[in-house]
C-alpha cells in the first residue's frame, strides 16, 4: 500500500492535519495504536480553547494558538461539536501577580489577541466572578476564550477526513520505520505502508517515533518528558460556581490550578504538574491522594465555595515537554527529507491544533511536494442530540425511530438511537468509552453505573461481539472476564 502522505497519531493533532490534507489531492492515511483517535492527551485535558495571551510573542505557540482558536470558533456551528465562548480571567492580589497580568496583557497584544481588558477593582473582577476569594482586585479578561468538548473537537476532524477520503487504521502501532531512497516504509502490527513523506504526531510517543526513522542516528532526537494532570469532575450543581475559566497566575510549571464550568454543565478543577522522566510516566494515568489534595488546596485560594464532596470523577492526562525547548517543535527533520515532527504539543496544543493543517501544508509544499485542491469538500456535521432537541424535533425523531424512546443514559439523556448511530458513524464507536465519547452516555452522575451494562449488550447485539471482546476502552480493557455459573 503506497501513499503520499502517512500521519502518525491519531489525536487533535494527527486528526486535524488528516482533515486538512484531505481537502487536496494527495493518498493520505493516519496510524493510530489504540481502537479509537482522541485515546491519550486529546481526551483528558481541560476543554480549553486559549485566547493566546500566555505565549510568549513570535514563538509558534503564539502564533498558532490564536489563529487555531479562531478556526474553532468557524467550524463549531458548521460541525456541531459543543463549544462556548465564555471568555477567561486570569487572577491576582499581590503586587508580583499584577505585573505578571500585566506581562501577559503585553503578550496577548503582540499576540493579536481581540478585547483584552484588564479588571483593576475588587469590584470590577467580581462583577465578573462572583465567587472568586475576597481580595482578587486585579485580573486579565480575554473575551475570546472558550470551551469544548475535546473529544468532539477530534471526532469532527477525524470523521471530516475520513469522509474526504483519508485511510484510518487502529490497532496499528509503528515498530519500525526504513528509509528506502525517495520513500519510507513503516511497518506496524497490521503489516508495511509505503509512503512518500511522514508526519509525526505521536504526543509522548514522537521521539520514539523519530528514533525509529533515525535508526542508528537516533541519539539526534528530541526527548520528550511526560508531565501529568490530574484533575477534579464535579457534578453539574457546581457549574454555576464560575461564568469564565477562572486561571490562577502562571508560573514556571503551566498556567496553575484553574476552576471552569465545561461544555456539559458541570465544574472542572486542576491540573496539578507531575513531570516524570521515564517511559513508564508516558503511560501512567492513575491519580494520587497527594496531587488531588494540591488542587483543592490551591483551588481554594481562587474558588474558596467549591464543594469537593460533588466530585463524580477524577482522572489524568500525560503532556508532551520537550526538553530545553519552550515552544512547538514543528518543522522538517534536518535529517531526514520529508519527515515532518510535530512535538512537543503540551498547551496550548488543544487551542492551536486546528491550525496545525496549515503548517503541514506550509512544511510539504516547501519539500516540493505538489498540492491540488480538491473541486469538492464534503460536511460531515456531528448528530444533534436528543436532550438538546425541541420537543417538535424529538417527536419528529420518534416517528423515525421509536428506539429515541429508549433512555439508555439516564443521567444525560442518551438513547438508544444514539448509541446505535455512533457504532456506524464515519469511525465506528466499539467500546463503552467510545460511545461516551460520541453521545455522552456515561458522563452523568451515576457514572455509567445505570448505564453501562446496557451499552454492553448492544455492543453486543449491534456489532455481533463475544462478551470476553466488548471493552471498556483500551483493547483488552474487559468488562467481563468469564461466566460465574452456566445457564441450561
Amino acid at each position: 500500500m503506497h501513499y503520499d502522505v502517512v500521519i502518525v497519531g491519531g489525536g487533535i493533532s494527527g486528526c486535524s492535519i488528516a482533515y486538512t490534507l484531505s481537502q487536496y489531492q494527495l493518498k493520505v492515511a493516519l496510524l493510530e495504536k489504540e481502537n479509537d483517535v482522541a485515546m491519550k492527551t486529546t481526551k483528558a485535558n481541560s476543554g480549553i480553547i486559549h485566547a493566546g495571551y500566555d505565549p510568549k510573542p513570535e514563538t509558534k505557540m503564539a502564533r498558532l494558538n490564536v489563529r487555531g482558536a479562531a478556526i474553532v470558533h468557524e467550524l463549531a456551528p458548521k460541525w456541531n461539536f459543543r463549544y462556548a465562548q465564555i471568555g477567561s480571567v486570569v487572577v491576582g492580589q499581590t503586587e508580583e501577580e499584577h505585573r505578571m497580568i500585566n506581562e501577559l496583557y503585553r503578550r496577548g497584544i503582540a499576540n493579536g489577541v481581540p478585547g483584552l481588558k484588564i479588571l483593576k477593582t475588587e469590584r470590577e473582577v467580581h462583577a465578573v466572578e462572583p465567587y472568586l476569594a475576597p481580595g482578587m482586585d486585579y485580573a486579565l479578561y480575554a473575551p475570546s476564550a472558550a470551551i469544548c468538548s475535546p473529544w468532539e473537537l477530534c471526532l469532527a476532524f477525524a470523521y471530516n477526513a475520513k469522509v474526504n477520503g483519508v485511510d484510518f487504521y487502529f490497532k496499528d502501532e509503528v515498530e519500525a520505520i526504513e528509509k528506502k531512497g525517495d520513500t519510507y516504509l513503516l511497518r506496524g502490527k497490521q503489516g508495511e505502508i509505503e509512503t512518500d513523506a511522514v508526519i509525526n504526531a505521536a504526543g509522548v510517543f514522537a521521539d520514539r517515533i523519530y528514533e525509529l526513522a533515525l535508526g542508528k542516528d537516533k541519539d539526534k532526537s528530541f526527548h520528550i518528558i511526560p508531565c501529568k494532570g490530574e484533575y477534579y469532575l464535579l457534578d453539574k450543581e457546581e457549574g454555576h460556581l464560575t461564568n469564565t475559566v477562572v486561571f490562577q497566575c502562571p508560573s514556571k510549571v503551566g498556567k496553575g490550578v484553574l476552576v471552569s464550568r465545561t461544555v456539559h454543565g458541570n465544574l472542572i478543577v486542576g491540573p496539578n504538574a507531575d513531570f516524570q522522566d521515564n517511559l513508564g510516566a508516558k503511560e501512567d494515568v492513575s491519580t494520587t491522594a497527594d496531587a488531588l489534595r494540591f488542587i483543592r488546596e490551591t483551588s481554594r485560594r481562587s474558588v474558596p465555595s467549591v464543594d469537593f464532596g460533588t466530585n463524580i470523577r477524577n482522572f489524568s492526562g500525560v503532556r508532551a515537554t520537550l526538553q530545553n525547548y519552550n515552544d512547538f517543535l514543528i518543522e522538517e527533520s534536518p535529517y531526514l527529507p520529508k519527515f515532518y515532527n510535530f512535538a512537543g504539543i503540551k498547551s496550548p496544543g488543544l487551542s492551536s491544533a486546528a491550525a496545525f493543517g496549515e503548517e503541514a501544508l506550509k512544511l510539504l509544499e516547501a519539500s516540493g511536494v505538489k498540492l491540488e485542491k480538491k473541486e469538492h469538500i464534503e460536511t460531515y456535521r456531528l448528530p444533534k442530540s436528543f436532550r438538546d432537541m425541541t420537543l417538535e424535533e424529538q417527536e419528529a425523531a420518534l416517528k423515525q425511530d421509536r428506539r429515541y424512546g429508549q433512555i439508555i443514559c439516564r443521567c444525560e439523556t442518551v438513547p438508544e438511537a444514539e448509541i446505535i448511530a455512533a457504532m456506524h458513524a464515519p469511525i465506528p464507536a466499539t467500546t463503552i468509552d467510545a460511545i461516551k465519547r460520541r453521545c455522552n452516555a456515561g458522563m452523568g452522575r451515576c457514572q455509567g453505573g445505570f448505564c453501562g451494562p446496557k451499552i454492553f449488550h448492544l455492543l453486543m447485539q449491534e456489532l455481533h461481539l463475544p462478551y470476553s471482546e466488548v471493552y471498556q476502552d483500551r483493547d483488552g480493557s474487559c468488562v467481563v472476564v468469564g461466566k460465574t455459573k452456566e445457564g441450561k
